[in-house]
């Protein structure tokens, strides 16, 4: 006796865009300016060590009472404006943190709703400093691939209930802010391949000082975050310089093509270390948003790129390479055609 296998139906699938480009930005900073003099009443430093070693003379601190989603909203709202779009037009939300303080929900839902988006897809990634420029190569595949037309990625971070006042190494480092982007689709590509990847081996360097789990059954220190900052400056700047290098590639362009250089805003001598290692020419205007605003993880570069744009250091339309990089190890990159 012999069957016959049944048929099996030809699944349906999505055609996207041909290209994705980022429509709109948006920044949401805190009201409260904290000194370099401030910080140093908890720790053994000064205004003048601050500044030499960081390039931070003041940082954003949110609200006691302002969340993880109130920040993001406002920027997503921002960002919004920028594009032109209404909330009801987001298909997805992506929300990168990693202070969001609920394990679940996550906070991309919550934003949806708060502006207005639902029922659009929402989730939060947890990528650290590197969030935001992963969101961005999701919503680009996304947009292309024909799940979403236009997405919505938000990197935004509370920083301050995560740090440590009394820790030398990183008391003075972290400030809060939110930043967004609308991706949607594009008559040319307005967003490059993305490269990106990790190195979990190194994953002690930047790390939350305990698990919750130790904080539950052990009652230990708050879980602050930690880093060791001479191992991450080594990291940054000479693992670091070959990825961008190999964004460039991937964009098939050249250094000298760009107009502008947004890397993750993560200490002011790294950046010029990377400006040194990739040979950037003069006239790349360089963001150096961390002066006033700290270390923001996930919202550095669309905060530092939403300021260049408003403030007429960045053209409307021109290049611009982004790299991100933190707590992982993890790392992503791109060239996109600013909105």
């Amino acid at each position: 006796m012999t069957t016959t296998a049944k048929q099996r139906p030809t699944l349906s699938t999505t055609t996207g865009a041909a290209h994705a480009r980022i429509w709109g930005v948006g920044g949401y900073r805190p009201e409260r300016v904290v000194t370099n003099d401030e910080i140093c009443e908890n720790i053994d430093s000064s205004d003048q060590w601050i500044r030499e070693r960081s390039g931070i003379i003041t940082r954003r601190q949110a609200a006691p009472a302002e969340t993880v989603v109130d920040m993001a909203s406002a920027a997503a709202l921002e960002a919004l404006k920028a594009a032109g779009l209404t909330a009801s037009q987001i298909d997805t939300v992506i929300v990168a943190t990693v202070t969001h303080p609920y394990q679940t929900p996550g906070a991309a839902p919550m934003v949806a709703d708060r502006i207005g988006a639902t029922p659009a897809a929402a989730f939060d990634i947890s990528a650290a400093c590197a969030g935001y420029c992963h969101g961005i190569a999701l919503a680009n595949d996304m947009v292309r691939c024909g799940s979403s037309q236009y997405v919505l990625v938000v990197g935004v971070e509370k920083l301050s209930d995560f740090t440590d006042k009394t820790d030398r190494g990183s008391a003075f480092i972290f400030g809060d802010g939110a930043g967004a982007a609308i991706v949607g689709p594009s008559d040319f590509p307005g967003i490059s391949p993305t490269v990106w990847g990790s190195d979990g081996s190194k994953w002690e360097t930047i790390s939350q000082r305990n698990s919750w789990i130790e904080v539950r059954d052990h009652n230990v220190e708050w879980p602050a975050i930690t880093m060791a900052g001479q191992s991450v400056f080594r990291w940054a700047v000479y693992s670091m310089a070959p990825i961008a290098q190999a964004a460039l590639d991937r964009a098939g362009i050249k250094a000298d093509d760009l107009d502008v250089f947004i890397p993750h805003q993560a200490n002011m001598r790294i950046i010029d270390a990377l400006i040194k290692q990739l040979k950037l020419p003069e006239h790349i205007t360089v963001a150096r948003d961390i002066a006033d605003t700290g270390n923001t993880s996930a919202a550095s570069i669309p905060l530092a790129t939403q300021r260049m744009l408003d403030s007429g250091e960045a053209p409307h339309g021109g290049l611009a390479l982004q790299i991100a990089f933190g707590a992982g190890l993890v790392y992503a990159a791109q060239v996109i055609v600013l909105p």
